[in-house]
């Protein structure tokens, strides 16, 4: 499977691209990356690191791709699980744990261990209050054909708060907590392997840190632990998203490249809210610096530097976005309706929308259509409009955030379209 760290070199130099199928499309392919250490590469990766007391593995994948890895992982090294840590917890990182209890089981070893950060079991428990809203974010995300989200999670039998050693097999691993992607990050220190495990600190794409749908991130704690990490000298970095980078240069580079991008985020946009400024403008003003963005492994293809600056404001300046219209607003039908009135009708706010989308502007045409249909939500017309207007909005983004969001909303509206006029099924937008 040497495979693997050949593309990963390609998409360093530039030679080919970083895609989403090189971030999420494997399936437990398995490389191996240093002495006794693989890469097993899925929709989120795992890191196994073999011991004489056993393996230890950083996250254990999906529900979806857990078996997978598992057989992979069986292949590799027939050997028992003695701990699995959860870099944080997000469903995709932190499933398959039974797998090893039951294999632990069947040959009469000592089960494993998992160790997590302590703010895990808070978010598990948040995860079950919300399962219906959260297999909805999936549906919308991924265009999935039905809302899809586990109910039930494997809470840690250790936690930590801010950093833990673990010996294991003569060798000490270093747990690490920053907030970054979520507040129960870990990262994880190999220093006798000079291996490091970053989870969603690092994905091979510009930070997942202003997702639209998900809570608080934290861009300037994020940076920070890109730059202890850093510092370490590790020769060989293995990703929660994405392939492994393989060099102390090239490791430092990708952090440290990281790191400013969100700093520039944050700084920038905590400059202006001490000047005054509203949530529109610093959107509407302050943007990620070219030269970083160029970098093959901090494109928007997943996240997008926008969403960060949303999260800043959110961090340090609530909800309340400065536009006092907003602090207590109209019902959203309500104003709709006002304006499709002053318009001259919803029709001719449909019309205007098209309009605008066919002269590329995207943005205004997405406002105009959702006051036609927020105005009247049952015109099969005014949804064929929309769906139009969103299928254009899919087509000129790059980000996972933005299509998933664009491509439901038109196959909401295509729905309403069709169901009045059957012939427009065939269009695919």
């Amino acid at each position: 499977m040497g495979d693997l760290l050949d593309l990963a070199d390609r998409l360093y130099t530039g030679a080919e691209p970083p895609t989403h199928r090189t971030m999420f499309g494997w399936n437990g392919e398995l490389v191996d990356v240093a002495a006794e250490t693989a890469f097993v590469a899925a929709f989120s990766n795992v890191a196994a690191f073999n011991t004489d007391a056993g393996l230890l593995l950083a996250d254990t994948s999906s529900w979806f791709a857990c078996a997978a890895v598992h057989e992979s992982l069986r292949a590799w090294r027939d050997v028992r699980l003695d701990t699995a840590v959860f870099t944080h917890g997000h469903t995709d990182h932190c499933f398959g744990v039974d797998l090893y209890e039951k294999q632990s089981s069947e040959r009469g070893w000592a089960p494993p261990r998992v160790v997590a950060h302590e703010a895990i079991t808070a978010r598990f428990d948040r995860y079950r209050a919300t399962k219906g809203y959260n297999g909805i974010i999936n549906q919308r995300q991924f265009q999935l054909p039905r809302p899809t989200f586990p109910t039930h999670f494997r809470y840690p039998d250790e936690t930590f708060r801010t950093r833990l050693d673990i010996s294991l097999g003569g060798e000490t691993f270093e747990l690490h907590h920053d907030r970054g992607e979520t507040d129960d990050h870990v990262w994880i220190w190999a220093p006798e392997r000079k291996v490091l495990c970053t989870g969603d600190l690092f994905i091979w794409a510009a930070p997942n840190c202003g997702n639209p749908q998900k809570v608080q991130r934290y861009a300037i704690e994020w940076a920070q632990a890109l730059r202890t990490m850093a510092t370490l000298d590790a020769e060989v970095m293995l990703p929660g998203h994405g392939l492994p980078i393989i060099g102390s240069d090239r490791i430092r580079t990708a952090l440290t490249d990281s790191a400013g991008l969100l700093e520039h985020l944050h700084n920038e946009t905590i400059r202006m809210m001490n000047e005054g400024a509203r949530l529109d403008d610093i959107v509407n003003t302050v943007t990620a610096p070219p030269h970083l963005l160029d970098k093959p492994y901090l494109g928007p293809i997943y996240d997008e530097p926008e969403f960060v600056i949303r999260n800043v404001w959110r961090l340090f300046g609530g909800w309340y976005d400065g536009d006092p219209s907003h602090l207590k607003p109209a019902p959203a039908p309500r104003l709709a309706a006002e304006i499709a009135a002053l318009a001259g009708g919803t029709d001719r706010l449909a019309q205007r929308a098209r309009e605008l989308a066919a002269a590329g502007e995207l943005r205004l045409a997405a406002h105009l259509v959702e006051f036609a249909t927020q105005a009247e939500p049952d015109r099969p017309a005014l949804h064929a409009a929309r769906a139009e207007v969103y299928a254009q909005r899919v087509a000129a983004e790059a980000s996972t955030m933005a299509t998933g969001i664009f491509n439901w909303a038109a196959t909401e509206s295509r729905a309403v379209a069709e169901a009045e006029h059957p012939e427009l099924g065939g269009y695919a937008g």
